[in-house]
C-alpha cells in the first residue's frame, strides 16, 4: 500500500470523530436549553463580579486563619485515615494476590461505588449523622481518599514484579509472608505518593465542604457569598490559592522523592 492510501483510513476517522463531536455537542446544547446568546449576554457580568471582588478586604485575613488550618487538619486526617483503610481493600481487589473472583470482584465493585459518590453528598450526608462541625467533613473526606488511594494501589499490585513472589511460594511462604515481604516492599513508595496526592486533593475539596456545613473555610465562603461581601471572597480565594500551591510545591517535592 502507498502512503496515500495508508493516510486516507486515517483522515477519515478523524473527519468522522470530528462530526460525531459535533453532534454530541449540538444535543447537549439542545437538551440543556443552552445557546451562544446566552453564554455572550452573561459574559458582561464576570466583569461587574470581579469588579465588586476587587481590590480584596485584606483586613479579613485575620479571620479566616484558623478555618484554613481546620481545612488543612480536616485534609490531613481523611487522608490519613482514608489510606489506613485502603490496605486490605487495595489487597483485597487485586488479582494477583487474591485470584479467586469471589473476592476481587465484590471489593472493587465497593470502590466503584465509593468513588461514584461525590465528597460534597457524602459531607450532606455525615452532617445529617453528626451534625455541623468539622467531623462529617472527615468522615467525608476519609471515604473520598479511600477510594481514591485504594484504586491506584490495587492498580500499582497488580503491576509489581511477580518473581519475588513466585521465588517466596517456592520455598512455602504463606499469603500473610507473600503481601509482607513480596508485595508492601514493592509498592510502598507509589502507596506513600498516592497519599501526599490525596492529601492535595483534600484541601481543595475540603475548601468547599463548609458550604454544607462541613467545617473548614468552607463555612466562610457561605457567610461572605449569603451577604454579597465579594472583597472578602477575593480574600478567601487569594489565601486558599497561595495555600494550596504551597501544599501542591511541597508534597510534589516529596513524591518526587519516593517515586
Amino acid at each position: 500500500m502507498t502512503q496515500d492510501q495508508l493516510k486516507k483510513p486515517a483522515r477519515t476517522k478523524f473527519w468522522m470523530t470530528v462530526v460525531l463531536m459535533v453532534v454530541l455537542f449540538w444535543v447537549s446544547a439542545k437538551s440543556t436549553d443552552a445557546t451562544f446568546s446566552e453564554l455572550f449576554e452573561g459574559l458582561p457580568q464576570i466583569g461587574v463580579l470581579l469588579a465588586k471582588m476587587f481590590p480584596p478586604d485584606w483586613s479579613y485575613f485575620s479571620y479566616v486563619v484558623d478555618p484554613m488550618l481546620e481545612t488543612i487538619r480536616m485534609a490531613l486526617l481523611g487522608a490519613t485515615f482514608g489510606a489506613i483503610i485502603a490496605i486490605p481493600l487495595a489487597l483485597l481487589s487485586a488479582s494477583n494476590v487474591f485470584e479467586s473472583n469471589w473476592i476481587v470482584q465484590p471489593f472493587r465493585f465497593i470502590l466503584n461505588l465509593i468513588r461514584t459518590i461525590p465528597d460534597l453528598l457524602l459531607a450532606a450526608i455525615f452532617v445529617a449523622i453528626f451534625g455541623l462541625g468539622p467531623l462529617p467533613g472527615i468522615w467525608a473526606l476519609t471515604i473520598f481518599s479511600l477510594g481514591i488511594i485504594a484504586k491506584l494501589t490495587y492498580e500499582s499490585i497488580e503491576a509489581i514484579d511477580r518473581g519475588p513472589l513466585e521465588a517466596m511460594t517456592a520455598v512455602g511462604a504463606n499469603k500473610i509472608q507473600w503481601i509482607f515481604f513480596g508485595v508492601i516492599p514493592q509498592v510502598l513508595p507509589q502507596f506513600l505518593s498516592y497519599s501526599i496526592y490525596t492529601f492535595e486533593i483534600n484541601v481543595r475539596a475540603a475548601a468547599v465542604l463548609g458550604l454544607v456545613g462541613a467545617g473548614g473555610i468552607g463555612i466562610f465562603y457561605e457567610r461572605t457569598l449569603g451577604f454579597f461581601q465579594y472583597d472578602r471572597v477575593a480574600s478567601i480565594i487569594i489565601f486558599t490559592l497561595v495555600v494550596v500551591l504551597l501544599i501542591d510545591y511541597i508534597s510534589t517535592k516529596i513524591r518526587e522523592k519516593l517515586i
